[in-house]
C-alpha cells in the first residue's frame, strides 16, 4: 500500500500545475492534502476530473485558509474530522480515515508565525493532538501524515544554527512537540528508512531556495510502532513541483 502526503498550497492552484499528472506518477492508493485553501464544495469542484478515488475534505471556517483532504482509492470504513475541541476545530486541520488495519490521520499543524506570536497556541495544539492520536491508537495502529510545521533535528534544515529558537518551525518548544509524539511510540518513517539522508520537503519561493537545496523537512509520515515491520519505503519527491512543498510517501507491506 502506498500513501502520499502533500501540502499543495491551494488545491485550485495546484490543479493548474499538472496535479493530475503528478498524482498519476506517484501511483498511490491514498493521497492526503494539506492547505487546500478552499471550502468543501470548492475542493470537490477542483478535483472533479479525478477518477477512481473517494474524496473527503475538512475546511476552515475562514474561506481560502488552511484545510485538509483525503483522496482514497478504497472507501474507508469511516471518516471523521477535527479533534473534538472547539478552540482547535475552526481551521479544518485534521481529517481521519479509518481502514481495516489502521487509522490514517492527515494534519496541517498550526504555524507559530514569523514573530512566534502563535507559539503558545501551537504548544496547546501539540498537546491536544498527541492526546487525540493516542486515544485512536487504543483501537488500532495510527499513521499520522502531513505538514507538521517543525524540523526535528539539525539534519532536517539547511541552516539550523541561524534558525534555532528564532524561526517558526525550529524552536525548542516545537521540537518538544514532535519529540513527545516519537517518545509516545510513533516512528518517523523517513528517518527509519533513510537514517542519514539530507533531504528537504519545503523550500521558500525566495532566492532560488529549491534550486540551491536550502530547505526544511517539515512534512512527515509518523507510524505507530506496531506497524514498524510493515514499513517498506519512505521518500520525499523533490522532482515533483506545483507547491512550495514536495510530496512525501510511505509504502507499507500489509
Amino acid at each position: 500500500m502506498k500513501l502520499v502526503s502533500w501540502n499543495v498550497n491551494g488545491v485550485r492552484a495546484v490543479m493548474k500545475k499538472d496535479f493530475l499528472t503528478s498524482l498519476a506518477s506517484l501511483n498511490c492508493d491514498v493521497i492526503c492534502l494539506q492547505e487546500t485553501k478552499a471550502q468543501d464544495e470548492q475542493v470537490l469542484e477542483a478535483l472533479e476530473a479525478l477518477e477512481g478515488y473517494h474524496i473527503y475534505t475538512n475546511s476552515a471556517i475562514k474561506k481560502g485558509y488552511s484545510g485538509t483532504s483525503i483522496i482514497s482509492r478504497a472507501k474507508p470504513l469511516d471518516v471523521s474530522v477535527d479533534l473534538g475541541i472547539e478552540e482547535h476545530d475552526q481551521e479544518g486541520r485534521v481529517l481521519c480515515a479509518e481502514y481495516e488495519q489502521f487509522y490514517l490521520v492527515t494534519v496541517y499543524t498550526p504555524n507559530s508565525q514569523n514573530d512566534l506570536k502563535r507559539l503558545p497556541y501551537r504548544q496547546q495544539w501539540d498537546a491536544a493532538f498527541l492526546d487525540y492520536v493516542k486515544a485512536l491508537e487504543q483501537n488500532k495502529p495510527v499513521i499520522v501524515c502531513g505538514d507538521l510545521n517543525v524540523a526535528h533535528k539539525d539534519i532536517d534544515l539547511a541552516r539550523p544554527k541561524a534558525n534555532y529558537n528564532k524561526s517558526a518551525g525550529y524552536t525548542q518548544q516545537e521540537i518538544d512537540g514532535i519529540d513527545n509524539l516519537l517518545a509516545s511510540g510513533f516512528i518517523d518513517s523517513f528517518r527509519h528508512v533513510n537514517s542519514d539522508a539530507v533531504k528537504y520537503s519545503w523550500f521558500s519561493y525566495r532566492a532560488g531556495a529549491r534550486e540551491r537545496n536550502v530547505g526544511w523537512r517539515i512534512d512527515y509520515f509518523l507510524v505507530s510502532s506496531k506497524l514498524e515491520n510493515t514499513i517498506k519505503n519512505a521518500d520525499i519527491h523533490n522532482d515533483i513541483y506545483g507547491s512550495d512543498h514536495c510530496p512525501v510517501s510511505l509504502e507499507l507491506s500489509l
